[in-house]
């Protein structure tokens, strides 16, 4: 069996029908058209892309954006101060892309040698553009299974791509991880990680380190099993696995595992805390992001709900579902997991990002990490060892009253019905996507705030019984969300993890699905659902700038410095994703509980916007940059 790869070449560049399933490139050279065919089989073997920065460089290099989360910390801040809160009004459009696809557009581009790389959601297709000019180098266009769109839970979006030594790493909706050569496009490797007839596909984006490319699956919805595998980055093998549920020798966790709460202890908890082999089809996802503290050599990432969401059908503690893991990188050995929402009632996934801080505590520098939490919780934590330092409501919760910080445990409302079979249980606030779902925040250590794009949602909740029968929806619940009191259905805020409180809000019309990116000039820039990308001062978080886009936003900024030394600021703009599918797929804004309760919150967001497949690049015109630079008597007022 062959996979044929499609080389197309030349000025006029557009898509033609690759041969058969498999991948295929699409690069721009003065070559002919040449077709490529590789053994499906097994792993294409390493040797391409091998030369190229190292990401370690690059990460310090506030000029490049060479991950999807800007460094290993996930802290999505730039350097970069050329644009600032003084003249941020001056941004216009400076070059835009289609990527030919209206769905959601979730990725965040990299950028590394004035090379921008961006993916969009299924069928996955790959651009390499030149950062300044927006010439069109190359695409590399995989044919994932169309059968990967029939399973996919919450639109066929894609989180973003990774990048080590020459390499573009790229996850597949159809549970295939590929590496690229960044140069030319040209396929080094691929490798089959899950099966999409049992549900599993993937959707975040990877995260390269100590040689390894680390991906997790999406499909909770569907009864899968979830896992973080590690694969070699030179040759696609895979080098460890690890499970979210089931007995310790699936989950990884071995006699140096150290939980700080006790009742996180134990032997095989993973399957204890189950019915008889629910565990099996128990969720645990790992959809969201990855941190990694180079320091401790270890690797954070959170877990997703329990399957199903009728939570009568498993009664326990349902570990290691909506779990903080640390693991050892090389390992993947457990050093300690932090459970947030033992026995989820309500879908409170936890594969928000962690972001990692070293934050002056009580008078003592901790390492921390901040999780904020899907529940509506601002997790500050020892990331050494996983002790809750702090957890604070950061938007209206009503579900859970506080978190215990002797135990560990949420103390949930008991004035609030919980679950019971064929009843609709009402006014439930964070609603199933959380205070905040798995838009990314961002971190300046000028201001020492976090910036938190999030939604402000409630929900009635009902459920019923379902049987689990694999690649078939496994949920048991009918949800309806709606606003939030006061009306508006989401923030952009700014929180002190320190203070712990909010320091400045600004409320949306509808949830804010983008992320965000906070830079030197002390400006954050964050894009609405109704079409809005807007660029805030950070210590005030005054709107100083917005431009209207075709389609609305959910995709992540990120900025960069162009080979002309000037500032420039990037996001994908077309709406989508779980929040947005109403306005880009075919659902009935009648049927309230459409995209599982989604289309409630959303009814009105057709009126708005439709789907959009765009990038868009902004910077400050270049006559106003040089007479800028000229003023300050040097060639360049941007980077370090």
């Amino acid at each position: 069996m062959f996979r044929h790869a499609i080389v197309l070449i030349g000025g006029c560049l557009g898509l033609l029908g690759a041969a058969s399933a498999g991948m295929g490139v699409l690069a721009a050279s003065p070559e002919p058209i040449t077709t490529v065919e590789t053994d499906d089989a097994a792993p294409s073997e390493g040797g391409a892309g091998d030369t190229g920065p190292d990401l370690e460089s690059l990460s310090a290099d506030p000029k490049q954006w060479p991950m999807a989360t800007r460094d290993y910390a996930n802290q999505r801040f730039s350097e970069l101060d050329q644009v600032t809160i003084d003249n941020v009004d001056e941004l216009q459009v400076a070059w835009t892309f289609s990527l030919g696809t209206n769905r959601g557009q979730e990725a965040a581009p990299l950028v590394i040698d004035n090379f921008l790389y961006v993916v969009g959601p299924y069928p996955n297709r790959v651009f390499a553009l030149d950062a300044t000019t927006g010439e069109l180098k190359w695409i590399y266009a995989p044919k994932p299974n169309p059968a990967a769109v029939g399973v996919a839970c919450c639109d066929v979006v894609n989180r973003g791509l990774a990048y080590n030594n020459g390499k573009i790493f790229l996850n597949t909706l159809d549970a295939h991880t590929v590496a690229i050569d960044a140069a030319t496009g040209k396929e080094i490797w691929y490798t089959k990680l899950g099966e999409i007839n049992k549900g599993e596909t993937i959707t975040m984006a990877p995260m390269v380190a100590r040689g390894k490319v680390f991906v997790g699956n999406s499909g909770g919805e569907m009864g899968v099993r979830g896992w973080l595998t590690a694969l070699d980055e030179n040759t696609g093998e895979i080098v460890w696995r690890a499970y979210s549920t089931g007995p310790d020798e699936d989950v990884l966790i071995g006699e140096d595992f150290e939980p700080f709460y006790d009742w996180m202890k134990g032997e095989d908890l993973g399957v204890s805390s189950w019915p008889p082999g629910h565990w099996e089809n128990g969720g645990g996802t790992v959809w969201g992001w990855l941190s990694y503290d180079p320091e401790l050599n270890l690797i954070f990432y959170g877990t997703a709900n329990p399957g199903p969401w009728n939570s009568n059908q498993r009664p326990g503690d349902n570990l290691w579902t909506t779990t903080i893991f640390a693991r050892d990188a090389d390992s993947g050995a457990a050093k300690w997991a932090y459970v947030v929402n033992p026995h989820d009632l309500w879908d409170y996934d936890e594969i928000n990002e962690n972001i990692l801080l070293d934050l002056e505590i009580d008078g003592q520098s901790r390492k921390t990490l901040v999780h904020i939490g899907r529940n509506g919780f601002m997790y500050v934590m020892d990331r050494k060892t996983g002790e809750v330092l702090s957890a604070e409501p950061y938007d209206h919760v009503n579900s859970i009253k506080r978190i215990d910080l002797e135990s560990g445990r949420p103390v949930e409302n008991e004035e609030m019905m919980k679950p019971e079979l064929g009843k609709v249980i009402r006014n439930i606030c964070p609603a199933s996507p959380g205070a905040k779902d798995w838009q990314p925040s961002a971190w300046s250590p000028r201001t020492k705030l976090i910036y938190v794009p999030h939604q402000h949602l409630c929900m009635n909740f009902k459920t019923s019984e379902v049987a689990y029968i694999a690649g078939t929806p496994f949920v048991g619940a009918t949800v309806d969300m709606y606003a939030g009191p006061g009306g508006h259905r989401g923030e952009f805020m700014a929180w002190d993890p320190v203070k712990k409180e909010k320091i400045w809000a600004i409320k949306e019309h509808f949830p804010v699905w983008s992320g965000t990116v906070v830079t030197a000039g002390d400006v954050a820039f964050y894009g609405t659902m109704d079409r809005w990308f807007k660029a805030v001062n950070a210590k005030t978080g005054e709107v100083l700038w917005k431009f209207r886009a075709g389609s609305g936003f959910i995709g992540q900024p990120v900025t960069y410095e162009g080979s002309d030394g000037r500032q420039y600021v990037a996001i994908l703009s077309g709406v989508g994703g779980w929040s947005g599918a109403i306005a880009a797929a075919e659902i009935d804004p009648r049927v309230r509980n459409g995209a599982l309760g989604f289309t409630g919150a959303t009814q009105d967001l057709p009126a708005y916007t439709l789907g959009g497949s765009e990038l868009l690049v902004f910077a400050i015109p270049e006559s106003r940059t040089e007479a800028r630079n000229t003023d300050s008597g040097g060639e360049n007022v941007s980077g370090p």
